[in-house]
């Protein structure tokens, strides 16, 4: 698998330092990565790689469902509320949307895949109330399709 080990979501966060904000924050996100992992080997889908990036941008999952690369873009909350959790869910705009729907039609022309599988988009929102060792995750399938110059179908 490429880039980072999505195994352990218990890991604990960084303390003290002038860079604390920073580190915290690439703390949770790769908290939040594992936990998406976990919850997307439960559905049965087999996980692919994480963190799939070139110098232009970076897709967070990759997962097989069936015959279908799922494209898995995680966001991540302190909140459950509803509220909180959809608009995390929202922050994957229609620019967010061309960025992936790009970095993934040049993982395919690197791989020579494309054209040959069918590509779905999924976002999953992991929410950490506080003081929760598990988070609740929302999923969202079909979240989006592609968009801007490279148009895939499932």
């Amino acid at each position: 698998m490429a880039g980072t080990d999505p195994a352990n979501a218990n890991e604990e966060p960084p303390t003290g330092g002038f860079s604390r904000w920073r580190w915290w924050k690439r703390w949770f996100g790769r908290r939040s990565e594992r936990a998406a992992a976990k919850y997307i080997r439960k559905l049965g889908y087999r996980l692919l790689a994480a963190n799939v990036s070139d110098r232009e941008g970076e897709l967070d999952l990759l997962a097989l469902d069936g015959q279908t690369l799922v494209i898995v873009e995680v966001r991540s909350t302190s909140s459950d509320r509803d509220d909180a959790i959809n608009q995390t869910a929202a922050s994957v705009d229609l620019r967010k949307q061309r960025k992936i729907t790009e970095a993934t039609s040049r993982f395919l022309a690197r791989r020579r895949l494309l054209g040959k599988i069918a590509v779905r988009y999924d976002v999953l929102v992991i929410a950490w109330p506080e003081h929760a060792r598990e988070p609740t995750v929302r999923h969202i399938p079909h979240a989006f399709e592609s968009t801007g110059r490279f148009q895939f179908f499932t």
